[in-house]
C-alpha cells in the first residue's frame, strides 16, 4: 500500500532539485508578501509629509492591508482548499499586482487605503497557499528547514526590498515604492504558472477526474517513482470537510492556534509598521529611517534561518514558546529608545530576530496542526482571525502614542503595553498538542 501511495513516495523519498525549486518560488512568494505588506510602513514617513496626516490616520493607511489580508486569509485560503494551491495562487497574485499599481494613483489617504486594501486580499489568501504547498512538496526530513526558510522569505523580501525603497525614496517620492512591487508581483504569475504543479496531496484528497495522470506526472518531474493506481479514500475521510476546522477534534488547535498568533501579531506588527515612522521623529532621513525596517527584516530572516534548525532539533512548541518570551523583551528594550541611528538599528535587529523566529513556530504548527483536506482552510482562518491583532496594532500603537504626546514621548509605555501580546501569545502556545 505504501508503495501505491504517493503521499508516502514525497514523505519518504528524498528531496529533488525540483522540489527545492518549488520551495525555492514559495520563500520568493513569501518575499514578494513581506515587501508588499511594509511598503506602506517604508512609505509612511512620505505619506505623512505629503499629506500631513495624524498618528492616528497614519494607523488607518497602515492597517488598511492588514484588513484585506484577513478577509483574504478566510475566504481566498478556503478556495485553496476546494479549487487547488495553484489558482488560488495566481489570483492573489493578480489581485495583489492590481492592487499595487492602483496605489500609485492616490491622491488622499483614503483612496490609498483602499488601494491597500485591495492588495491585502491577495496576500492574505496567498500566505494560506503557500504554506501549504511548501508542506506538500516538502519530505518528512526536509519539512522543518523548508517551512522556516519559506517563512523567512517574508523578511528577506521586507529586506531587499527595504534596501530598493530607500534608494527610490532619496527624492522623496514614495509611489515609486509601490510601482516597484507592482512590477515584482507581475514578474512572479509566469513562474507559478509554468514551474509550479498542483499538489499532490491535494490531487489525492480531492480525486480530479485525472488525478491519477497528473500525480504520475508530478512524481515523474519530481524525480519519484509512478504508481500504477489510487489507494483508496478512507470513508472518514470521504466525508470530510472544509468546517472540520471548528468540530471536535480540530476546534482546540485552531482556537489555540488563533490565539497565540493573534496576539503575538499586536506585538510583531508594532515595530514592523511604526519604526520608519518613529526612528524618522526622532530627526533622521526618510532614508534613513527605511533602513531601521531593513534592518528589524535582516534580523528576522537571520532569527528566522537558525530557528529552523532549533525546530528540527527540539520540536516546534518549547522553542516557540522560547522566542514569544524573548518577544516580550526585546520590544520593551526598543521602546527605551536610542541616541544614535547605529543604536536603532541594532535595537530593530533584535525585535526582528526573536518576534519573526516566533512566527516561524506558528507557520510550521499551522502546517503540522491541520491535516491536508483544511491546511490550506485552517491557516488561512488563524491567519484571518489573528489579523485582527495585526490591523488592531498600528491603531492602537497609534491611538496610545497620541494619548501619550507624540512618537517620543510616548515611546516606552506603549511599546511595553504593545509587548504583552506576545506573552500571551506564549500562554497559549503551552497548551498545544501537536501530532508528530
Amino acid at each position: 500500500m505504501a508503495a501505491n501511495d504517493p503521499r508516502h513516495i514525497l514523505d519518504e523519498g528524498r528531496m529533488s532539485v525540483r522540489q527545492w525549486i518549488v520551495v525555492a518560488i514559495m520563500i520568493a512568494l513569501n518575499a514578494l508578501d513581506g515587501f508588499d505588506v511594509l511598503s506602506s510602513a517604508f512609505a509612511g514617513p512620505g505619506i505623512r509629509k505629503e499629506w500631513g496626516v495624524s498618528p492616528a490616520e497614519l494607523g488607518v493607511v497602515l492597517s488598511a492591508e492588514l484588513v484585506g489580508m484577513g478577509v483574504g486569509s478566510v475566504l481566498l485560503g478556503g478556495m485553496a482548499d476546494k479549487f487547488g494551491r495553484r489558482p488560488a495562487m495566481l489570483l492573489c497574485l493578480a489581485i495583489m499586482a492590481a492592487g499595487m499599481w492602483l496605489a500609485t494613483t492616490s491622491t488622499a489617504p483614503m483612496i490609498l487605503a483602499t488601494w491597500r486594501l485591495i492588495t491585502g486580499l491577495g496576500i492574505g489568501g496567498m500566505l494560506a497557499a503557500i504554506n501549504a504547498v511548501t508542506a506538500e512538496y516538502s519530505n518528512k526530513k526536509a519539512r522543518s528547514v523548508a517551512m522556516s526558510l519559506m517563512v523567512i522569505g517574508y523578511p528577506l523580501g521586507a529586506t531587499l526590498g527595504g534596501i530598493v525603497a530607500a534608494w527610490l525614496l532619496r527624492d522623496g517620492e514614495w509611489r515609486l515604492v509601490f510601482e516597484f512591487g507592482a512590477i515584482c508581483t507581475a514578474v512572479c504569475i509566469p513562474l507559478v504558472y509554468f514551474l509550479v504543479p498542483e499538489t499532490i496531496d491535494y490531487l489525492n484528497q480531492h480525486r480530479p477526474a485525472n488525478a491519477l495522470t497528473r500525480i504520475n506526472k508530478t512524481l515523474k518531474l519530481m524525480g519519484h517513482p509512478q504508481i500504477e493506481d489510487l489507494p483508496p479514500v478512507p470513508a472518514e475521510k470521504a466525508r470530510t470537510s472544509v468546517f472540520d476546522i471548528l468540530k471536535p477534534g480540530l476546534v482546540g488547535t485552531t482556537l489555540t492556534l488563533t490565539a497565540a498568533y493573534l496576539f503575538h501579531c499586536i506585538t510583531f506588527y508594532f515595530t514592523l509598521k511604526y519604526s520608519p515612522t518613529i526612528v524618522g521623529d526622532f530627526g533622521y532621513s526618510q532614508s534613513q529611517a527605511a533602513q531601521a525596517l531593513v534592518w528589524a527584516n535582516v534580523g528576522g530572516a537571520t532569527g528566522g534561518f537558525i530557528f529552523g534548525f532549533f525546530m528540527q532539533r527540539f520540536g516546534i512548541k518549547g522553542p516557540t514558546v522560547i522566542m514569544l518570551l524573548a518577544s516580550v523583551v526585546a520590544v520593551a528594550a526598543f521602546g527605551l529608545g536610542q541616541t544614535t541611528l547605529t543604536g536603532w538599528y541594532i535595537a530593530v535587529f533584535l525585535t526582528g530576530i526573536t518576534t519573526n523566529s516566533a512566527i516561524v513556530g506558528c507557520y510550521a504548527a499551522f502546517a503540522r496542526g491541520f491535516p491536508t483536506h483544511v491546511r490550506a482552510t485552517g491557516t488561512g482562518f488563524v491567519i484571518g482571525a489573528g489579523r485582527i491583532g495585526a490591523v488592531g496594532s498600528p491603531l492602537l500603537a497609534g491611538a496610545l502614542f497620541q494619548s501619550f504626546g507624540g512618537y517620543q514621548e510616548g515611546l516606552f509605555v506603549t511599546a511595553c503595553i504593545m509587548a504583552v501580546g506576545s506573552a500571551i501569545g506564549a500562554i497559549a502556545f503551552m497548551t498545544l498538542k501537536l501530532k508528530d
